[in-house]
């Protein structure tokens, strides 16, 4: 039976998935914060998802993340992530295309403001991400085969590893695998 992780879930709980966060809420499987260890042996999950997520992780603790994932993932395992994508949000500051920000004027009515407070998100994301960084960030934690992906698609052997995806118009999407030694 296929393993799999929803890692940084909030109250996204999805069922026939072990869903993790560090919030309690119905449905949540494993409660932690990540970068405490996730409570299960190494090399549980055949794939592992996690969408916006990562952006709450400081910088300083982004390798420590990487690694706790790469741990409890099996060899030949993928993990999928999706991202805000800091590339489209400025290009939608450059063609001064406000319909691309989430943030109403009743919050913030200029375009800087709201490509700021959407790249933000309102002050919870503390990191912002480009596929070449997420590329960098997994390839020196020793995950390979590193692609940029399209919405519901994916070049993982696991074609339910895009299920999760959500929020497409503001996202990158990025797999890698652990190799399989």
């Amino acid at each position: 039976m296929v393993q799999r992780l929803n890692w940084g879930c909030g109250l996204c709980a999805a069922p026939g998935w072990t869903n993790s966060d560090v919030t309690a809420a119905p449905g949540i499987d494993i409660v932690r914060d990540i970068r405490l260890g996730l409570p299960v042996n190494d090399a549980v999950f055949d794939y592992i998802v996690s969408s916006h997520s990562l952006p709450e992780i400081p910088y300083l603790d982004m390798d420590l993340v990487l690694g706790e994932l790469w741990r409890v993932l099996k060899p030949g395992g993928w993990i999928r992530l999706s991202l805000p994508d800091m590339n489209r949000a400025i290009q939608a500051y450059l063609n001064n295309d406000s319909s691309y920000f989430l943030i109403g004027d009743d919050v913030v009515r200029s375009l800087a403001g709201k490509m700021i407070v959407q790249l933000t998100w309102f002050g919870r994301s503390r990191l912002m991400f480009t596929a070449d960084f997420m590329a960098e960030l997994l390839a020196r934690n020793r995950y390979r085969n590193i692609t940029q992906v399209a919405f519901r698609q994916t070049v993982s052997p696991f074609a339910e590893i895009t299920e999760l995806d959500n929020r497409e118009p503001e996202s990158l999407f990025i797999e890698a695998s652990k190799p399989a030694y």
